[in-house]
């Protein structure tokens, strides 16, 4: 792709969710949502491979539906009120079809299917951008909103997100569509807390974002798109196995590990709201998850020659880490020690 239209679609994304984020007019926050989709059209479809247009096509009739929904609701809602401002959504039947949108957006339990697909048909770097950048803005509207939201509704949505991201993830051999489906299960987990406790969701999602950057940078570093890859891959760069293995325990949330510390904090959270056996079962349901990691984490380290699958040999790299990857490995693996000041600030 030419780096001018590269840094203006980049440009772009940044433009659309800074509008998002910093704004309190609906009509103002659905512009930026808008300005959004548009800039990561582009970065979808560069490859101009079949795959690639059809995860480009699927993505903007989603985000399109999405976005009509978030201005419906909001215009309905100003319709009952006679307000526009995001955190006077008061109206039942507006907050519903608002909970629908940002959903949709997100890529939550019902309306998840669209997200595996367009992310296996993206490259590593456009499936970091939208597992990560492009959930922010959603998201901070769910925390603008989260005193109006149904909670009996968003726990229910959680805990089938949370089911389906461990559950589909299971049978899976690309890499792409297994980080898909820990998304959605991670996203079950900051659903479930949004209503009683919306900075600790915030928490957790800056947290599965510098988990998620790291394992993307990992596997984009060695070119890894399936598990097959994968196992080949040790010895030819035996450093980034390891941090691939560290990380992939982290996001399963293994105590030692950063992973472990929005887990706790939400159960603990959980348990003081009288949802014991709602935090039960999502910790039972990350069970799953810490299956399909443990396969990830098995594959790029565990498996040495000689192994039955039949594959070339890799020339070994000698070359450093990338600094961007060494940095987001150590905040993914060692944030546990400081939780008491984390949890202070939340």
């Amino acid at each position: 792709m030419n780096p001018q239209a590269k840094l203006i679609f980049i440009t772009s994304l940044l433009l659309g969710s800074t509008i998002t984020i910093s704004s309190n007019h609906w009509v103002m926050a659905w512009t930026g949502l808008e300005i959004n989709t548009l800039a990561v059209l582009p970065l979808i479809s560069k490859s101009h491979h079949p795959r690639a247009i059809e995860a480009a096509t699927k993505y903007f009739l989603v985000q399109a539906a999405a976005s009509t929904l978030v201005l419906f609701s909001s215009m309905t809602n100003a319709w009952h009120t006679g307000q526009w401002d995001i955190t006077q959504m008061t109206h039942p039947t507006s907050s519903l079809i608002l909970t629908a949108a940002i959903s949709m957006k997100l890529g939550l339990v019902p309306f998840h299917f669209w997200f595996p697909e367009v992310l296996q048909g993206s490259s590593l770097m456009t499936g970091l951008l939208l597992s990560t950048a492009m959930k922010f803005p959603p998201i901070t509207l769910l925390y603008m909103t989260s005193q109006s939201l149904n909670p009996s509704l968003l726990t229910t949505m959680a805990i089938l997100s949370a089911a389906l991201g461990g559950w589909m993830g299971l049978n899976q051999t690309q890499t792409r569509k297994i980080m898909a489906f820990s998304s959605i299960s991670h996203l079950g987990w900051m659903t479930i807390i949004l209503v009683y406790h919306p900075k600790l969701a915030l928490l957790n999602f800056y947290l599965y974002t510098l988990m998620t950057a790291t394992v993307f940078l990992t596997l984009n570093s060695m070119k890894i798109l399936k598990l097959s890859t994968l196992m080949t891959a040790w010895t030819k760069a035996p450093s980034l196995s390891t941090i691939l293995l560290l990380t992939l325990l982290s996001l399963a949330g293994l105590p030692p590990l950063t992973g472990f510390l929005p887990k706790w904090l939400i159960i603990q959270e959980l348990t003081k709201q009288d949802m014991a056996p709602a935090a039960v079962i999502i910790s039972l349901l990350s069970l799953l998850g810490l299956f399909f990691y443990l396969r990830l984490a098995y594959c790029a380290t565990i498996t040495l020659p000689p192994h039955t699958t039949n594959h070339m040999k890799q020339w070994h790299v000698n070359k450093p880490v990338n600094t961007s990857i060494a940095v987001l490995t150590t905040l993914s693996i060692a944030l546990l020690p400081i939780s008491p000041m984390i949890a202070t600030i939340v």
